[in-house]
C-alpha cells in the first residue's frame, strides 16, 4: 500500500507516522479488543510476540501506560534473545518485563526464551498453537530483523524450524541468540514493524529500494511498517 509522498514497501503496508511508540500502542490495543470481541474467539489467550532494542522499549512504555489493554486475554512470548542470563541488562525478557509486564496489571502470561533450553524448546512452544496473533519486530541499521543476520545461517533455516541458534556473522551484534526464523514470523496474523529515528534511514531505504535485506524477506498474512519521518528521510519524501 502507497503511504503519504507515494511510499510503498515490496511487501506489506506503509504507514508514516509522527509517534511510532503511540502508533503501535493503539494497533496492539486495537487488535486484542478486536480479538476478545470476536463472535469466533473461543477463549484462548492473544498471542503477542515481543522484541528487543530502545525503539520496542519506548512502544512497551507507552503499551504499558494504556488503561485499556485486556491483559488477562494475552500471552507474551519472545521473537528472538540474546544468550545471557535473564536479568542481563542486554537480555529482551528483562527489558520486556521491566517496561511492560511488570508495570500492568492483570499481568499477562510470559513465556520468555531460555537459551539453556535451546530452540527446539521455545519451538514448542511456537508451535503450540497455528498462529501467532501479532509479532512485533525490528529494523536493525545493518537490515536485520529479530536475530536474522545478514549472511546468517538462520536465514537458510529449514522450512520446518520455527526457531533457531544464530549468530552475526559480522560481529557486530554481540552474543549468540534465539531467534524466530521466517517461516516462524509467517504464522502470524500481523506483523508489525517499527522503526524510528535516522539510524536506521539506511536500511529502510534498503527496504524501500528492493534490496535483499533480511527484513524485506519476512511475510505474513499482513505485513505493517510503522516509520517516522526520520527513519524515511526528508528527500525520500520530497521534503528537501
Amino acid at each position: 500500500m502507497t503511504a503519504p509522498g507515494g511510499l510503498k514497501v515490496p511487501y506489506g503496508e506503509l504507514r508514516l507516522v509522527d509517534d511510532v511508540a503511540a502508533a503501535f500502542s493503539d494497533l496492539v490495543a486495537e487488535e486484542v479488543a478486536l480479538y476478545v470481541t470476536s463472535l469466533a474467539w473461543t477463549g484462548a489467550l492473544f498471542r503477542l510476540v515481543l522484541s528487543g532494542g530502545a525503539t520496542a522499549r519506548e512502544c512497551y512504555e507507552h503499551l504499558a501506560a494504556r488503561p485499556d489493554v485486556d491483559w488477562a486475554r494475552v500471552e507474551c512470548l519472545v521473537g528472538d534473545e540474546r544468550c545471557v542470563p535473564a536479568n542481563d541488562a542486554d537480555a529482551n525478557q528483562h527489558m520486556i518485563s521491566e517496561v511492560l509486564i511488570d508495570r500492568v496489571r492483570p499481568q499477562p502470561s510470559f513465556v520468555p526464551m531460555d537459551c539453556e533450553a535451546g530452540a527446539e524448546a521455545y519451538e514448542a512452544v511456537i508451535g503450540a498453537s497455528p498462529t501467532l496473533d501479532l509479532v512485533h519486530l525490528g529494523l536493525g541499521p545493518d537490515g536485520h530483523t529479530a536475530s536474522l543476520f545478514p549472511g546468517s545461517a538462520g536465514l537458510s533455516a529449514p522450512a520446518e524450524r520455527l526457531v533457531v541458534s544464530n549468530v552475526d556473522p559480522s560481529g557486530r551484534n554481540a552474543h549468540l541468540r534465539l531467534s524466530l526464523t521466517f517461516a516462524g514470523i509467517a504464522r502470524a496474523r500481523l506483523v508489525v514493524f517499527t522503526v524510528a529515528g535516522p539510524d536506521k534511514r539506511e536500511a529502510m531505504s534498503g527496504i524501500l529500494h528492493g534490496q535483499d535485506l533480511p527484513a524485506a524477506r519476512v511475510r505474513a498474512e499482513r505485513v505493517i511498517w510503522l516509520c517516522d519521518p526520520g527513519a524515511i528521510g526528508a528527500g525520500v519524501l520530497g521534503l528537501g
